[in-house]
Order: C-alpha cells, then sequence, then structure tokens
C-alpha cells in the first residue's frame, strides 16, 4: 500500500507566499522598514551573494508542523539576489537568514514579539534587532553558541554599536536612532536620497557651467589677440 504524505504535495501549496498580514500598521513603522531594508541593500548593490528583503516570509523547515515568519528585514549572507515570495530555506542551501530585525508597531504584542526571538533563537539567526520607534528603544540579541545573547552597548544611549555581519554603525541617542555605513555616512530616506542627487546634480551644472564660461573667455581672448596680430605663444609668461 502506497503512503500518501502531505509533503507530497507541491510546495506552492504547502508553503504559501503570504500570510494575509498586512506589511506594517502604520506609516512610522512602515518608514523605518523601508529606511532599512533599501540601505543595506544600496549597501551590498555590488555583492552578489547577499540577499536583503522585507516582510517575507521565512520557512525554516519544510514542515507544515512548524508556522513560518516574516521579519521586517532580514539579511542572508551566501545567498543570490533575485525574486523570491517567500523564503523556503531548503531551497536556500540551507542557509538561514542571519541579520534580521524587528520594528514593532502597537498592535505587535510582547507575547508575538518573545515568540519571534525565540524562533530567530531556534533557527540559527546570528543577529537579531529590535527597534521601537515610539519609545526609541533598541535592542539587539548576537548569538553565542546556540543562544541570542542581549547586546549590552545598544541599550545605553552613550554607546554605539557596529554590527559584526553588516558593519553599520547603530547610534541610539536622541529624539531617535541613527544608522551608518561602514564609511561613516548616514543611511537616508529615499526622499534624502534624492535630495542628495539632485544637489549633487546641480554643484555638478554649476562646475560644468563655470569651465564652460571659462571656455568662452578663453576663446574671447584668442581671437581679440588675433586680431591684434599676437599669437598665444609670444605672450610673456607669468
Amino acid at each position: 500500500m502506497t503512503t500518501f504524505s502531505p509533503l507530497d504535495l507541491d510546495d506552492d501549496r504547502l508553503f504559501p507566499d503570504s500570510d494575509g498580514k498586512p506589511m506594517a500598521d502604520d506609516t512610522e513603522q512602515f518608514r523605518w522598514i523601508v529606511l532599512i531594508k533599501e540601505n543595506l541593500k544600496i549597501l551590498f548593490a555590488d555583492d552578489l551573494l547577499v540577499f536583503v528583503a522585507g516582510d517575507l516570509l521565512w520557512y525554516p523547515l519544510r514542515s507544515t508542523l512548524v508556522d513560518p515568519t516574516a521579519p521586517d528585514v532580514m539579511v542572508v549572507f551566501g545567498r543570490p539576489k533575485g525574486r523570491r515570495g517567500s523564503y523556503r530555506q531548503w531551497q536556500e542551501d540551507n542557509i538561514p537568514p542571519q541579520v534580521v530585525f524587528e520594528i514593532p508597531s502597537r498592535s505587535n504584542t510582547d507575547t508575538a514579539l518573545t515568540r519571534k526571538q525565540e524562533f530567530y533563537e531556534t533557527y540559527g539567526v546570528e543577529e537579531y534587532y529590535l527597534y521601537d520607534s515610539e519609545t526609541n528603544q533598541c535592542n539587539g540579541w548576537l548569538r553565542q553558541q546556540s543562544r541570542l545573547v542581549p547586546i549590552p552597548d545598544l541599550a545605553d544611549p552613550s554607546n554605539d554599536w557596529i554590527s559584526p555581519r553588516l558593519q553599520i554603525r547603530f547610534h541610539p541617542g536622541l529624539p531617535e536612532l541613527t544608522l551608518y555605513y561602514p564609511d561613516g555616512r548616514k543611511l537616508l530616506s529615499s526622499i534624502e536620497l534624492e535630495q542628495r542627487a539632485h544637489e549633487a546634480e546641480q554643484r555638478a551644472a554649476s562646475a560644468e557651467s563655470a569651465l564652460e564660461q571659462e571656455r568662452q573667455r578663453a576663446e574671447r581672448l584668442a581671437a581679440y589677440l588675433c586680431s591684434l596680430g599676437i599669437a598665444e605663444d609670444q605672450l610673456p609668461e607669468v
């Protein structure tokens, strides 16, 4: 007799890409999720084997007995970039996300956050960061063997913390958490990035205009000297 197992069904039916929950409950939570995700994508844009995603369901095991979870932001080293409907770990060389971020909203209960932390601890996350934008409280945990251990520096506003994996710097000061790239640049929102790009374009256009004015001035001077019968190479050196 042939024994039927639910796992004989197609993965797309057993492990759907959506849990039906919204990405964010309010604009502030959404702002932080996008800020972190997009800047991490920029940071690792040239590394083809770093996958960054936001609000993507993570299935750690090919088992219907284990509920997935969707980190607000996840970073996976060793996996290629590309489209995914969900992160099914058995299809990803069994590599779990090494770094995850959570930005809680008002609807997130302490029980739900505790369950997420237990999930991350159980399934191999190396760094877990939890930032409450309402209270400006940042907490982090770093894996030591089989446990996620609190990072004391993140609880102290006078200290900075550098992520071992990401190399970004956390500055838990006022009025809110500030994050910096490894080269010291601040992580910026899409609006701030657009403003910086516009300012750079204006500076480049201004410099180009100045060069063009200088070129025209030189041409007029050359034409004037020519009208006087003086060649430029006849001018005394200054």
